[in-house]
């Protein structure tokens, strides 16, 4: 804190940015009891009328106090018209620290650091993790706590509902509409919501599945829904930049490329998942690699799909100049399932760690070398494996 630099907070609505902010402002009243706090939350009518730059900046300026520190918070700061220029002239005075908050990754990319400079940081906010869902709720780390977490998901709010299926599904379903109808159809100016909405129920039903925008578009056209390649790219885009999804590129490993083409596609919350696809037996695989992969995020990894040769790689995980590769399998049980799994791994020709993270916790911890991890331990960890 106290830094000149504008402190920009992101992530989907309801995942506690606000709460954030308001620890912020708490440490900064413990530490400074007169200290100068401008706040501005744009869910709350009571700011309904600042729409525009002008707006903010005319509201900030004449609540900036001289000689001393201001500290300006700002939630869901994407609700004001071209509200980088006003960014731009308050982040001029080194007087004023500035905290934003906003639900759309686009909107705070290089246009933002051209606004000010490059004098930003950037923090992405995540869901839950399964370690701080535990936590919340204060619950066990057992099989029946992954499954309220794998059934829904990680948002904070949820510690003031009881935790019933009916109550806890009609929330998030709740959040669900606002991020749609708020961050990608308003945001986006998006007229066909029916298409959106089978797009993102054709995600939901095929997570973890490799997809070019043409293929999402080829099979639409079978169910008689004709939505273009370039509309499916345009709407998906829509729906990373609102959080809804990750959008995994693939990686040559080989050629240590970015492929152009084939994406996989993960939910940033399990729960929102569940709401559009349901929760269904024969989705439990497709679950474990969503968790997977969303802890993979939570623990600072850059994630993409490992590609070898005709073999795929589940995660290709780097970090800090760091790479990890991962492998997902429900069960490990099966002689082809082990030899599919660790075969692939075996198969890449470097030293970086390699683990396979399965449902099954009576699996040895190793196996050629290559180390298992049940998913409640690996869920409970910081994904810093044993070289073995």
């Amino acid at each position: 804190m106290q830094t000149p630099i504008v402190k920009v907070i992101i992530g989907h609505r309801r995942v506690g940015k606000s709460y954030i902010l308001y620890q912020l402002i708490n440490e900064i009243r413990n530490k400074e009891h007169d200290a100068n706090i401008i706040y501005i939350n744009k869910e709350d009518i009571a700011y309904v009328d600042i729409v525009s730059s002008k707006d903010l900046h005319d509201y900030i300026a004449t609540r900036l106090m001289s000689k001393r520190r201001n500290y300006i918070f700002i939630d869901e700061i994407q609700e004001i018209e071209d509200f980088k220029v006003a960014i731009r002239s308050l982040a001029l005075n080194d007087s004023n620290d500035i905290y934003i908050t906003g639900s759309n990754s686009e909107m705070f990319s290089s246009d933002l650091a051209n606004e000010v400079g490059g004098r930003y940081v950037e923090f992405k906010i995540y869901s839950l993790s399964y370690m701080e869902f535990l936590d919340f709720h204060k619950l066990n780390n057992d099989d029946e706590s992954l499954e309220k977490y794998n059934r829904f998901g990680g948002l904070p709010y949820l510690i003031h509902l009881p935790m019933r299926e009916e109550v806890v599904m009609e929330y998030i379903r709740s959040v669900y509409s606002t991020i749609v109808l708020r961050d990608v159809v308003a945001r986006n100016n998006i007229r066909n919501t029916a298409f959106l909405e089978q797009l993102i129920r054709f995600l939901a039903d095929n997570i973890g599945s490799l997809f070019s925008s043409k293929s999402i578009s080829d099979f639409l056209k079978s169910q008689n829904i004709r939505m273009s390649p370039t509309l499916v790219s345009e709407y998906a885009d829509s729906l990373a930049s609102a959080f809804v999804v990750h959008r995994i590129e693939r990686y040559d490993i080989i050629g240590k490329r970015l492929f152009e083409r084939g994406q996989k596609y993960f939910f940033e919350n399990m729960g929102i998942r569940n709401v559009v696809a349901g929760y269904k037996p024969q989705d439990r695989a497709k679950r474990l690699e969503n968790i997977v992969c969303n802890h993979l995020f939570y623990c600072g990894y850059e994630v993409t799909v490992g590609t070898l040769l005709t073999e795929e790689i589940d995660f290709v995980c780097t970090r800090a100049g760091e790479t990890l590769y991962v492998q997902v399998a429900v069960e490990l049980s099966k002689p082809e399932t082990i030899a599919r799994e660790f075969g692939n791994l075996l198969k890449i020709k470097d030293n970086y760690p390699k683990i396979v993270v399965s449902g099954e916790r009576s699996f040895e911890n190793t196996y050629k070398g290559i180390e298992h991890i049940y998913i409640r331990d690996f869920l409970t960890s910081s994904v810093t494996p044993k070289i073995v």
